[in-house]
């Protein structure tokens, strides 16, 4: 019966702590995105589609402030569900390298 209360007791407390899906960087678009408005002053930088398979594809976006530097790397799946898969500081636009030489 002890061994059983305690199993019953850590399975309780590894449920209570781990994240929430929330905490993991997943929402839906507008949720992350009014947040990144509101709370980080972040605008849309850039944008592509990533084609994960023939037939799904997802999309990129990088927001940032420009002034402070801050940036966030969102990928959204066709259900409308975005995930932050990064972030951070002294975010900054690069020249584009003249015509027919790159970086």
């Amino acid at each position: 019966m002890f061994k059983r209360l305690v199993t019953a007791a850590l399975l309780s407390g590894m449920a209570a702590t781990a994240p929430p899906a929330a905490a993991m960087g997943c929402a839906p678009r507008d949720h992350i995105v009014e947040r990144l408005k509101d709370r980080y002053l972040e605008a849309p930088t850039a944008a592509g589609l990533e084609t994960t398979s023939e037939t799904r594809q997802r999309m990129l976006e990088i927001w940032s402030n420009p002034e402070n530097g801050s940036y966030t790397v969102l990928l959204t799946d066709p259900t409308g569900i975005s995930c932050i898969v990064g972030y951070g500081s002294e975010f900054r636009v690069l020249e584009a390298p003249p015509k027919g030489e790159l970086g």
